[in-house]
């Protein structure tokens, strides 16, 4: 074979593999698009719930409810019944039914509004059907997996995502245990998945760095990140090593396996994530827990922490508050308006409290990103092992 002749016949070849494996991603694409749209799948959106009105009495049921979860006050039965029954909710909820009364809507609760609307948003974006359930009070996790198969009555499978982004007992854990005790006392056929805590994913740190930096132009002398509170020793019960999460000195920046269920290293993680990209200097920004219940939760406290501030010359304030993507009670009324008054009360000038993700395009655009990679089956790495 002559130069020229084998010159032909090695471009030929060469368009010959170009071509085929052009055609077999075009392929690829146009299945996964397929399978996309004929999908027979279903997404729920699990957040915390709320109170069905402002009554005592509601508010009654739905702490009575909330509290003798026994991940969240991790007591044995009776003693966790005679606390929250005969001591917490008679006590608390009439304080409570008047807290909910400064943040209630003529729609009804923030919590469960804001989680509807998002679910409305998602739902604009995929094909897939889209409804939302609390853990506690309603909309029911029974109503949400009767209403997929209304929609979609040969269902294969369900993707929930629970609207927290630490995994925590009392909150993701809760959430997920008790939509699978539902699934399986229902006998249903479908699947059912979750997408996993995504404190430190890329598209929700985008989504809310993104979120914050607008009142970060603002004049301001710290930022404080507001972390719900848990009892230390949900951290420790929640340590798979059994070893390290609050045994081991500056357990949370140590390498280790417990971190995938460890709440305390996730928020730290996801607040040098999130300062990291809108360059906050270390001096300008510092970490509390609020919404605490009793001893032995994490430290510092938000509403200790609002009343030093102003003392140790911090006069303006931010605040913002990650482990909440939906704005409700410990949002709007404990830190919006309970916080501001004890900041400006201590000495504060300027207080101002980020609002949660709600509705914001970059978080709407992060979910449906999770959910289509997960539907199509090209990416599933978001789904809960």
């Amino acid at each position: 074979m002559t130069r020229v002749g084998h010159g032909f016949w090695q471009d030929t070849k060469k368009r010959m593999i170009l071509n085929f494996c052009f055609k077999a991603e075009l392929l690829l694409q146009t299945t996964i698009a397929f399978m996309a749209s004929t999908s027979k799948c279903g997404i729920i959106l699990m957040n915390l719930g709320s109170p069905d009105s402002t009554t005592v009495k509601d508010v009654s049921a739905y702490l009575n409810e909330f509290l003798m979860d026994g991940r969240v006050i991790d007591y044995p039965y009776l003693a966790r019944k005679i606390l929250v029954s005969g001591i917490i909710v008679p006590f608390r909820a009439p304080k409570s039914a008047q807290a909910y009364k400064t943040i209630w809507t003529d729609q009804g609760s923030p919590l469960v509004q804001f989680t509807r609307q998002l679910g409305h948003a998602l739902q604009d974006r995929l094909p897939e059907p889209v409804v939302v359930a609390m853990r506690y009070g309603n909309p029911s996790m029974e109503l949400a997996y009767a209403q997929l198969l209304d929609q979609m009555p040969d269902l294969e499978e369900v993707i929930a995502l629970p609207l927290y982004p630490h995994y925590a007992m009392s909150s993701y854990e809760t959430a997920v245990e008790y939509a699978r005790q539902v699934h399986k006392k229902k006998n249903y056929t479908f699947r059912l998945n979750f997408i996993k805590p995504y404190y430190n994913e890329p598209a929700y740190i985008d989504a809310l760095s993104g979120h914050m930096r607008p009142y970060l132009e603002a004049d301001y002398d710290q930022l404080l990140f507001s972390y719900h509170g848990v009892p230390g020793r949900h951290i420790r019960k929640s340590d798979t090593t059994g070893q390290h999460c609050l045994r081991v000195e500056d357990c949370c920046h140590v390498d280790s396996p417990a971190h995938a269920t460890c709440y305390r290293h996730q928020v730290f993680e996801t607040t040098r994530l999130v300062t990291e990209k809108l360059k906050i200097p270390r001096d300008k920004y510092s970490i509390s827990f609020q919404s605490r219940l009793g001893k032995g939760w994490l430290e510092p406290f938000t509403d200790i922490r609002l009343e030093q501030l102003p003392a140790e010359g911090v006069k303006k304030l931010i605040v913002v508050c990650p482990a909440f993507v939906s704005d409700c009670l410990e949002t709007l009324e404990e830190i919006a308006d309970r916080g501001k008054k004890t900041f400006m009360q201590a000495g504060g000038t300027s207080y101002q409290m980020i609002p949660c993700l709600n509705l914001d395009t970059l978080w709407v655009d992060a979910i449906s990103g999770w959910i289509t990679d997960c539907v199509s089956g090209g990416k599933r790495d978001m789904i809960l092992a």
